[in-house]
C-alpha cells in the first residue's frame, strides 16, 4: 500500500488536488481518508462548549484514532471511519465502512503535525496557496455549506486560524517531499504525482 499525505492551510486547495490526482487513476484503487473526520468526540460538551474549541490546534484531532485506522488498512482490514459534522461541531455517530486500497491518501491542514503519522506516509505532499486567497476560499465555504455567518468566519479566522496556521500549519514544508502552489491550477505538480503513483500500482 502507498500511502500519501496532503497538507496545507485551511482553503489552499487540498481537495482540488485530490480530485485531480483521482480523476486520472483506475477507479477502486485510490482510497482517501479526511482529517476531517477525526475531530475528536465532543459529546460531553454543550453546544455552546463545542464552539469554544480551537479545531485548528493538533490536540483536537484523534491521531490515534486515524494511525490505528491506518495501520488496520496497511494490514488489509476494513475500517469504520466516523463521520463528523461541521454544523454541530461533532461526530454524527454514522461511520463509514471504508476498505483497504493499493494507494491511500490522507488529506487535513494538521497531518504533517504528528510525527507518528507523518512516518506513515510514503509522500508528503503541502499545497500552497496566498492567505488573501485561502480566506475569501474559507468564507464562500463556511457561508455556503457549514451555515456561518460572515463575522463569525472572520473572527474565527483571525484569533484562531491565521494564528494556528503560522504556529503549525506553514512550518510543516520542511516535512513535505513535493510543495505543490495552487494559486492557479498546477497540471504539472499534480501530473508529477500521478505519474508516482502509477508506477507504484504497475
Amino acid at each position: 500500500m502507498l500511502i500519501i499525505g496532503i497538507a496545507g492551510g485551511t482553503g489552499c486547495g487540498k481537495t482540488t488536488v485530490v480530485n485531480q490526482i483521482l480523476e486520472q487513476l483506475p477507479e477502486g484503487q485510490v482510497g482517501v481518508l479526511s482529517q476531517d473526520a477525526y475531530y475528536k468526540d465532543t459529546s460531553h460538551l454543550s453546544y455552546d462548549e463545542r464552539v469554544k474549541i480551537n479545531f485548528d490546534h493538533p490536540r483536537s484531532i484523534d491521531f490515534e484514532l486515524l494511525e490505528a485506522h491506518l495501520k488496520a488498512l496497511k494490514k488489509g482490514n476494513n475500517i469504520k471511519q466516523p463521520v463528523y459534522s461541521f454544523v454541530k461541531h461533532n461526530r454524527t455517530g454514522d461511520t463509514i465502512l471504508t476498505s483497504p486500497r493499493k494507494v491511500m491518501i490522507v488529506e487535513g491542514i494538521l497531518i504533517l503535525t504528528n510525527p507518528e503519522l507523518r512516518n506513515m506516509f510514503d509522500i508528503k505532499i503541502f499545497v500552497h496557496a496566498d492567505s488573501d486567497e485561502r480566506l475569501v476560499r474559507r468564507l464562500k465555504r463556511d457561508i455556503s455549506e457549514r451555515g456561518r455567518d460572515i463575522n463569525e468566519v472572520l473572527t474565527r479566522y483571525q484569533t484562531t486560524l491565521k494564528p494556528m496556521h503560522q504556529q503549525f500549519i506553514e512550518p510543516m514544508k520542511e516535512y513535505a517531499d513535493i510543495i505543490i502552489p495552487n494559486n492557479k491550477y498546477n497540471t504539472v505538480a499534480v501530473n508529477i504525482v500521478k505519474t508516482i503513483i502509477n508506477e507504484r500500482l504497475a
